[in-house]
């Protein structure tokens, strides 16, 4: 299921273990033991469970035996904001234990059993957004990186280029580079990368082909789509399915 500024996603493994190799993304990760278990290690630390939360652009291996669910969070929008804020100040990886993270987990295991359809893990994926993130009052990006942001999200079709969104607030190459790159920690061509990988996956998400998802998002090709989407969630592109379950393979 995916929604403006986040995404949540079900991994379900069979007899084996499902193992996820290091790979960094983005988004900040929250990960939710349904049943089974997990192992997630970020700079040398490992975690088990029941929740945990890995900070965005962070290295980080997974390993699970029977069902989680991975709830990804944009780091610029104002939930990521609160949430970096409140999780991260020392950490890259930090267990989560309060009432709203529990409450979030049982109601996830709750759908997982119900067999609940996407409409009702769409609303209940925006619900545990939102609990998660009233603790702590956002500190939002500088105006003018949201506004480099939009235009870039808004031109992912075509060639997005620095020189043409820094234009487009008017200011200097040099100075909206520093400045985008001060906010979001990564390169605007790095994050243009990844606009376009998380605009491909809403469009498979939506039911058109991976050829057409990585098409419309502005990759080169699905080949380059599918390289790029295993470097950033350790998972070929192919397991992502329609109904937001991933399968590892």
């Amino acid at each position: 299921m995916v929604w403006e500024g986040a995404s949540l996603w079900m991994l379900e493994g069979n007899q084996a273990p499902a193992e996820i190799h290091a790979h960094s993304h983005h988004a900040i990760q929250i990960t939710f033991l349904l049943h089974g278990a997990f192992d997630l290690t970020a700079d040398g630390t490992s975690l088990s469970g029941p929740v945990a939360a890995v900070r965005s652009d962070t290295s980080h291996t997974f390993r699970a035996q029977g069902a989680v669910a991975f709830l990804f969070i944009e780091p610029e929008s104002a939930a990521g904001c609160a949430l970096a804020q409140q999780l991260f100040a020392d950490r890259a990886i930090t267990p989560l234990a309060t009432p709203q993270a529990i409450h979030a987990l049982e109601a996830l295991r709750k759908c997982l059993e119900d067999g609940a359809e996407e409409p009702q893990m769409l609303t209940l994926g925006r619900e545990i957004v939102r609990l998660l993130s009233t603790t702590a009052a956002p500190a939002l990006p500088d105006p003018r990186v949201v506004r480099m942001i939009g235009y870039a999200a808004a031109n992912l079709e075509d060639k997005v280029s620095l020189p043409s969104a820094a234009a487009h607030i008017n200011l200097s190459e040099g100075r909206a580079r520093h400045l985008f790159a001060m906010h979001t920690g990564l390169p605007f061509k790095t994050y243009v990368l990844w606009l376009r990988l998380d605009r491909a996956v809403q469009i498979y998400a939506g039911g058109r082909s991976l050829t057409d998802a990585a098409h419309q998002a502005g990759f080169a090709d699905s080949a380059h789509f599918s390289r790029t989407f295993r470097r950033t969630f350790g998972l070929p592109a192919a397991a992502l399915r329609l109904d937001g379950t991933a399968r590892p393979s």
